[in-house]
């Protein structure tokens, strides 16, 4: 089983991802989208999404990251994978995913999932442009109003030369609402024979078993999931004891830490209260603690307050 972070737009960024990764227990990470329209971005904005191409496009626990590029254009795509694949990136991931309102509007991400040729020319135009030996992998979900068309979508991505598919179990006019369709990716593999990761609420070793066993895929992704629990990775493939809430405020405020020590500023406070909208859902204590620093604007006293709450 490989067991992939999925990338979060706002949310899953590199500080995030050395976190999440330090059990050394993923297979690969993928960026936040690189949003490309009319150019080629130049090295320094691919180090700035992804710093851990300088160092051999993995983080400090030696998992690999993988850029992923969002747009509608075949050519400035396959450009921006060429670029990023030179800078060393382990594979490109294009996402026919997203389902913000504002990508969307501008012809990106889950709104293409209304045209398999459109998806079939954006993947066969990367694939073309980066070296064989780089595996392109793309994210889509069933569908954007509907479902009528994932399969023609799966086989169309399939056609174009991809390497690996991962299909968030919803339409983008569910978003996240429950429940996750694990059953229509079992549909969707007996049409295409390319391998398929399955992703959507996944919350518990449980869940990732069910998962597996509904969707017939070996492999999965976890997004929110391991925001909730921060080692639900471990969980999961080891069948560790959930972490407790001590051990997440250690997490928090290593979080900071590293930001710290990257930019010689503290992380940005919003992000620290942000993951308590996460946390949330499992730990009971992280309402009361997010009440006592909702209102603080100073790292180093929401540092403080954490530690006296846990």
């Amino acid at each position: 089983m490989k067991i992939i972070l999925a990338p979060m737009e706002g949310v899953v960024d590199h500080t995030m991802r050395e976190l999440l990764t330090m059990s050394g227990q993923y297979d690969l990470c993928v960026t936040e989208f690189v949003r490309v329209v009319d150019q080629v971005y130049k090295p320094p904005f691919f180090h700035r999404i992804c710093p851990e191409l300088r160092q051999g496009g993995k983080t400090r626990s030696g998992t690999p990251v993988r850029v992923q590029l969002l747009g509608q254009h075949p050519g400035w795509m396959a450009e921006n994978a060429a670029a990023a694949a030179a800078l060393g990136s382990p594979g490109i991931d294009l996402n026919f995913g997203c389902p913000a309102k504002t990508v969307n509007r501008h012809r990106g991400g889950a709104v293409l999932l209304q045209e398999p040729e459109t998806l079939y020319q954006i993947v066969k135009a990367v694939r073309d442009a980066v070296p064989k030996t780089s595996e392109v992998s793309v994210k889509m979900r069933l569908g954007y109003e509907n479902t009528d068309l994932a399969v023609d979508c799966a086989r169309a991505i399939e056609s174009a030369g991809a390497d690996m598919l991962t299909i968030h179990a919803r339409t983008k006019i569910e978003g996240y609402r429950p429940p996750a369709h694990w059953h229509l990716i079992h549909d969707i593999r007996q049409q295409v024979s390319l391998p398929i990761v399955a992703n959507g609420d996944i919350w518990s070793r449980a869940d990732a078993k069910r998962c597996r066993e509904v969707s017939g895929c070996d492999d999965i992704m976890i997004g929110r999931g391991a925001l909730c629990l921060p080692n639900l990775v471990d969980v999961i493939r080891k069948d560790a004891a959930a972490m407790t809430w001590p051990e997440v405020c250690d997490l928090l405020i290593i979080y900071a830490s590293f930001r710290r020590d990257a930019h010689g500023r503290g992380y940005l406070p919003s992000r620290i209260k942000q993951w308590f909208s996460y946390l949330k859902r499992q730990y009971p204590e992280a309402l009361p603690a997010f009440e006592k620093i909702k209102r603080l604007q100073q790292l180093d006293e929401i540092t403080a307050m954490i530690r006296l709450c846990s």
